[in-house]
């Protein structure tokens, strides 16, 4: 495994809510946290079928646009009760033709598993897949998953995404209604990056 000895790294990403969950996490690092947003790039098209495919479109476009090492991830949930389902297509679900809309995405999730009568509980699960990618083309790739179960009505305001209908193994809170801190101690993206802390070494 290549260790990280830079002080600034791009996360592909154009969303705030996703950045500064790594921002927090890769703080105490002391590492320089950059974004799409900060060099104007555009969301690369996501065609492959994997999360880990995905992932390395968008940290190769950074790398290529940029010239600075890069991480990103795609990641998603899986509902057990929609054969997976939305999965690498999380995002798409949210889509409304003027912007995503979460709430819309959770109430068709919520909607197509009283469809198909699902039984309790609704297992699910958060997967993120993070790819840091060198300019030199040299990566690493790393998974985490939060097991949980989507419950009904949404709870929370805090978090982003799906994280109001889902209730991690173990808790009887969702991610929604979570402080970030305890979130980002538990959530898949968290559990990834654990498994990279090698790459960044101890904390400053």
């Amino acid at each position: 495994m290549r260790r990280f000895d830079g002080d600034t790294l791009l996360i592909a990403t154009h969303n705030r809510g996703k950045l500064e969950e790594f921002r927090a996490l890769l703080a105490p690092h002391g590492i320089t946290v950059k974004s799409n947003r900060d060099f104007d790039l555009p969301e690369p098209e996501e065609t492959e079928a994997t999360f880990v495919g995905n992932a390395r479109i968008k940290a190769r476009a950074a790398v290529d646009a940029t010239g600075l090492p890069a991480l990103a991830d795609d990641s998603g949930i899986e509902i057990d009760g929609l054969d997976g389902a939305p999965g690498v297509h999380t995002a798409d679900w949210a889509e409304t033709g003027q912007g995503r809309d979460f709430h819309v995405a959770m109430e068709r999730a919520w909607r197509e598993l009283e469809a198909r009568a699902a039984p309790e509980p609704r297992t699910a699960r958060f997967c993120a897949t993070l790819v840091l990618r060198w300019p030199d083309g040299h990566e690493e790739v790393f998974e985490g998953r939060a097991e949980g179960r989507i419950v009904w009505p949404m709870r929370g305001a805090d978090g982003h995404g799906y994280d109001p209908i889902f209730q991690p193994e173990g808790h009887d809170r969702t991610f929604g209604e979570m402080p970030t801190d305890e979130k980002n101690a538990i959530s898949h993206r968290a559990r990834a990056l654990k498994k990279m802390q090698a790459v960044f070494g101890d904390p400053a």
